[in-house]
């Protein structure tokens, strides 16, 4: 990684992505407006909000719709996903979010089988309604929390989490390393004996309108956008410039490139080759058809962002 280091004084990086003419995707399937108007409807059942966000991305694509819920209910933060985010500025993570309005944060690994942060979270909660008016609720011995986010920011491995050390029970929510794996909206949940405590499972929710092509982008490689609205490809050599951008170079000893590449053809053709990942095309010659083997771009695009999103590409900070 030293030689990365050095070489990356002599090679020339992209100083912007250009995104061209490329539209924001939208993606706002029945059930995320579903989702969004039966939210609404049940707050007055609800003692706090739990916004569930991927921690690399603090910043970027939290649904502002959303607001209008955090607003009326006390809301606790959880920025999950801690284990890939490089979090070297928490603090200034911390009070960008606090100047935004958002002063109760918890940095969390819901998949990790004991993670100390998930632990503060009931006592967290319970501060945070003590110190609130429960006005029609406050004869009611159990309390009830409303788990919210955008798509595939692990509010599914948050709620099992809870469970598995509250009740050390086992999974209730499916998980899925793709967005949309929750569409049934308003799941009950308990998650805590003492005190009662149940989560409203809802479905990721995108904003209908993403505020930028860049923070779109963001969604898309952390996964909480569909890849193929987006296009591999593209996702793919973003990933690239961020990498580069950041002096992230893991990618080239992980791939077994000679040096840090600005080229996503030429890193996605290396990555083809050495996965052996290739397909078969039919070619015209002045001899009659032959069939040869090409690179899969497709394919190895596919590996390079999933290597990123597993966390081998090293801890990156998007915003």
């Amino acid at each position: 990684m030293k030689l990365c280091r050095a070489l990356q004084n002599l090679i020339k990086f992209r100083s912007a992505f250009d995104f061209g003419e490329r539209e924001v995707a939208h993606w706002f399937p029945g059930h995320m407006a579903k989702g969004l108007k039966q939210m609404r409807a049940n707050l007055r059942n609800v003692d706090c909000i739990i916004e569930i966000h991927d921690a690399r991305i603090p910043f970027s694509g939290r649904n502002p719709q959303f607001q209008e819920s955090l607003d009326v209910r006390p809301h606790l933060l959880v920025l999950n996903k801690v284990d890939l985010a490089d979090i070297a500025h928490k603090q200034s993570i911390l009070k960008r979010l606090e100047r935004d309005g958002v002063k109760n944060v918890i940095f969390a690994n819901c998949l990790r089988q004991r993670d100390d942060n998930i632990k503060k979270i009931v006592p967290q909660v319970l501060e945070l309604i003590e110190n609130s008016p429960r006005f029609h609720r406050s004869e009611d011995r159990g309390y009830c929390l409303m788990v919210i986010g955008v798509p595939n920011v692990g509010k599914s491995s948050f709620i099992n989490a809870l469970r598995r050390t509250n009740l050390k029970k086992g999974k209730a929510s499916r998980v899925g390393a793709e967005p949309g794996i929750t569409k049934a909206v308003l799941t009950k949940i308990q998650v805590c004996e003492r005190p009662v405590m149940h989560l409203l499972d809802t479905p990721g929710v995108l904003s209908p309108r993403i505020e930028s092509v860049e923070t779109g982008m963001k969604l898309a490689l952390c996964g909480t956008i569909l890849d193929h609205l987006v296009g591999e490809d593209v996702i793919a050599d973003y990933l690239l410039f961020t990498l580069n951008r950041l002096d992230r170079f893991s990618y080239v000893e992980k791939y077994g490139l000679q040096e840090p590449s600005d080229s996503i053809e030429q890193v996605l053709k290396h990555i083809a080759i050495k996965m052996g990942k290739t397909q078969r095309v039919k070619a015209i010659t002045g001899v009659g058809n032959i069939t040869i083997k090409v690179p899969n771009y497709t394919a190895a695009a596919y590996d390079f962002i999933r290597a990123f999103r597993r966390g081998e590409l090293g801890k990156v900070m998007l915003d």
